[in-house]
């Protein structure tokens, strides 16, 4: 029998910084690619919308079979470690070299290779986290990994306002400084559990073959778990899209007042990411993420029916949030039930599968992921078409 892995909370923030080193370029690369796209190279807003998409496309066709490439390698620093060690640095280099681009096929060159340098090692540095946690405990530990990548978020977007008043260069420059000594840590201080030097006679791992199993009759579990992580991620993704634009259009909110709508979602998320993996794992993580979706759907559907002017009441102000709303307060509910939601999900699918087998699955995950997430995109585009349709009529 396979030895448990040694488990410490303190290699787990240590592998956070990972995920908050992706969570702060992704940040700083969302927040200020766009408007260089708009003031320096006079693009329209649809060739930018193209443009902000290749992320995505990216991280479809690379995360997935690299999570599976990442199982079979073996090397001395492990499997996971060589992918962080090779693409943070070439992702933090391009990301510097962003802003000083002065032509656009020179500028689209160094994005696209932050872009497929990040897919390099997103899902390998994600796959860390159950490579080093027993079973049991990987819903706490998926909560601290996930709050670190909420602190990169509000890290890199809250410093990234203050610098780019200085330089439209420096957010890019912090992003790249913070990748570089968040994967730094994460090399240095973080040591892999040796499966294939206690396993040496096992299959290695093929992304194709476990994706065939998976769609078997033998793997009806997984194939439930993973429609219901497609479908809810093709929810929260247009709520997502959609939310600020619900503020402006429909309650009448300034572009201010709607952008504190998403982050009332965010702030309570980030808030109860850490607890979310304990009630996991005191309650089950389907339990834990059937209470999530119960919470989502009452939000939904108590904004939905509630009239404009109670959604609109305000019952105090806070620093971050501005006015509390009832509609800020049911958005932090949503917050709540999205990270009981989000926190247990990954747990739950790499429980699917062995130890050798994590990075594969963890790359299916992420591919389900980006499946969702650019169907949600088409839906947005499709949904903007009819409402100027309907506009011009």
């Amino acid at each position: 029998m396979q030895e448990e892995p040694k488990f410490k909370y303190s290699k787990l923030f240590l592998i956070g910084f990972g995920f908050f080193g992706v969570s702060v370029l992704w940040s700083l690369y969302n927040t200020y690619v766009p408007i260089l796209l708009e003031k320096k190279f006079l693009l329209d807003s649809a060739q930018i919308g193209f443009f902000m998409s290749l992320d995505n496309i990216a991280a479809l066709f690379i995360q997935p079979p690299v999570g599976a490439w990442s199982d079979r390698l073996r090397t001395k620093l492990g499997r996971r470690l060589p992918f962080i060690l090779i693409g943070a640095p070439i992702a933090a280099i391009a990301f510097g070299l962003v802003p000083l681009a002065a032509t656009l096929p020179l500028f689209i060159a160094c994005t696209v290779t932050t872009i497929l340098a990040m897919a390099f090692w997103r899902t390998p540095v994600v796959a860390l986290m159950p490579d080093v946690t027993p079973s049991r405990l990987r819903s706490q530990a998926n909560g601290i990994i996930n709050f670190m990548g909420g602190l990169g978020l509000v890290l890199g977007t809250s410093i990234g306002s203050m610098l780019v008043a200085r330089s439209a260069a420096y957010p890019f420059w912090f992003g790249s400084a913070l990748v570089l000594a968040a994967a730094a840590l994460v090399v240095i201080f973080v040591r892999e559990p040796k499966v294939y030097e206690d396993n040496p006679n096992i299959e290695e791992p093929n992304f194709w073959k476990s994706l065939k199993e998976l769609v078997t009759s033998r793997h009806g579990d997984a194939i439930r778990i993973f429609l219901a992580i497609f479908f809810w991620f093709i929810a929260y993704n247009a709520i997502e899209a959609f939310l600020s634009l619900y503020g402006i259009n429909h309650l009448g909110l300034d572009e201010s007042g709607a952008g504190k709508l998403i982050t009332s979602v965010g702030f309570s998320f980030l808030l109860f990411a850490i607890p979310a993996g304990f009630i996991g794992a005191k309650l089950g993580r389907k339990k834990t993420l059937g209470i999530g979706l119960l919470i989502m759907i009452l939000v939904l559907l108590g904004v939905y029916f509630l009239p404009k002017e109670t959604l609109l009441q305000v019952h105090g102000r806070l620093p971050v949030l501005g006015n509390i709303m009832t509609l800020t307060l049911f958005l932090l509910a949503a917050g709540i039930g999205w990270s009981l939601i989000n926190i247990n999900s990954l747990p739950v699918v790499v429980d699917l599968t062995d130890q050798v087998h994590i990075g594969t699955y963890t790359g299916l995950y992420y591919l389900i992921f980006m499946i969702a997430a650019l169907i949600s995109v088409l839906g947005m585009k499709s949904g903007e078409a009819d409402h100027v349709k309907t506009s011009q009529e």
